[in-house]
């Protein structure tokens, strides 16, 4: 087995040399080779790791078929880039390649942490090779060494980043007392009535709070998260994963692989026998990202998903392994940002990939017009709700 996988990653690399000028398909690096990257990436990204978007890549719905650009040295792999075209990503077709949407809101490429400015330079010659005249990095670590590494690279050739669009997310600070961080987040008053809730809560059963980790244990867990999910507001909007057939089979295989390698748990909160919440958590270096979370709306009235993250974050800040957690979640998330009082940037940066070139500028003011027709309709769609409720 270790003398096939070392051939394929050989024969990965002929590959590379043979197609320098063109983008690959991501199943064309072995994902040893992958593997072996994101373990020295300057920055942790768990939706980048290869187990989680070559399943998005092969079975999860309107997110199939990305192309990459890699980026290596005689060592093998320092550079990866799932990326689309601008026409596939915003349907605006002009000449940019726009990084491919894992299923997860962060889009950080894994960049070698020695050679990273070289990754950088690699990737966006191939991007000009291939004809883009401009990188599109959505999702992406503002404040992060990735962000700091195309940063410098551009500086090298006389360019700037412009940035887009950005917000702040909230984090975990996992290397602090939980106890100590909840108190100061909520306060006593809250935390008093979140524990008046969950001995209400254990009216209906103990509660208790478990992490499966294994592949056999995740197999089993991520049944029980995804008919919770279908059970609320995302089965009645449908939105949830198991109402779709690609996205089910995404994330059942994305899971387990993942538990292969002690890098994702599912964790579930019950009330005696009946799960009321479970979450998917990724683990990736010393970063864990909480994916999705799914709760038995019948027991709303306790605030199972709260009492999930409470958990979360006892069980997070607890693992020595564990220095931060990503929330991933939208900027004004009215469950998390209470209880993760941490925050960093995230926004969609344009990388020029040439001086004074003429087709920047369009791409710049199509996606500028495109922003700002998204907020005007989340803004009229406000609006209709409050009216609607008045």
């Amino acid at each position: 087995m270790v003398r096939r996988a070392s051939m394929r990653d050989a024969a990965a690399r002929r590959s590379h040399a043979a197609n320098t000028d063109a983008l690959m398909r991501l199943t064309a690096i072995g994902t040893n080779l992958w593997r072996g990257l994101s373990e020295r990436a300057i920055e942790p990204n768990g939706y980048y790791l290869p187990e989680w978007e070559l399943a998005v890549d092969a079975l999860a719905s309107g997110h199939t078929g990305a192309s990459m650009l890699s980026a290596w040295n005689d060592a093998g792999l320092i550079g990866l880039m799932p990326v689309v075209s601008m026409s596939r990503a915003y349907k605006i077709p002009l000449p940019a390649l726009v990084s491919a949407h894992p299923y997860g809101t962060l889009c950080t490429p894994p960049l070698d942490r020695d050679t990273a400015i070289d990754a950088v330079g690699q990737l966006t010659l191939k991007a000009r090779k291939a004809g883009a005249r401009a990188l599109i990095l959505r999702d992406m670590s503002l404040s992060g060494p990735a962000m700091k590494a195309f940063t410098e690279s551009l500086r090298r050739e006389d360019l700037r980043p412009r940035v887009l669009q950005s917000y702040l997310r909230a984090s975990l600070d996992a290397t602090r007392d939980a106890e100590e961080l909840l108190r100061e987040a909520l306060g006593n008053k809250k935390l008093k009535e979140l524990r008046r809730q969950r001995h209400r809560l254990a009216e209906h059963g103990a509660v208790s709070f478990d992490a499966a980790r294994s592949p056999d244990e995740v197999a089993g867990a991520i049944e029980v998260f995804m008919k919770l999910e279908a059970g609320g507001w995302k089965g009645e909007r449908g939105t949830a994963l198991a109402q779709d057939e690609g996205d089910a089979a995404f994330i059942r295989r994305a899971t387990r692989a993942l538990a292969e390698n002690g890098q994702c748990e599912i964790v579930t909160l019950r009330a005696g026998d009946t799960p009321v919440a479970a979450a998917i958590v990724l683990r990736h270096q010393d970063r864990a990202f909480y994916f999705k979370l799914g709760v038995d709306e019948r027991f709303a009235k306790f605030s199972p998903g709260v009492q999930l993250t409470l958990d979360l974050t006892r069980h997070l800040c607890a693992d020595p392994m564990i220095a931060s957690a990503d929330s991933t979640a939208s900027p004004d998330h009215p469950m998390i940002n209470p209880i993760w009082r941490g925050r960093f940037a995230i926004g969609d940066v344009l990388i020029p990939l040439r001086k004074n070139d003429p087709a920047l500028a369009l791409i710049h003011a199509a996606l500028v017009s495109r922003q700002l027709a998204l907020d005007l309709a989340r803004r009229s769609t406000r609006l209709l709700r409050a009216w609607r409720t008045r």
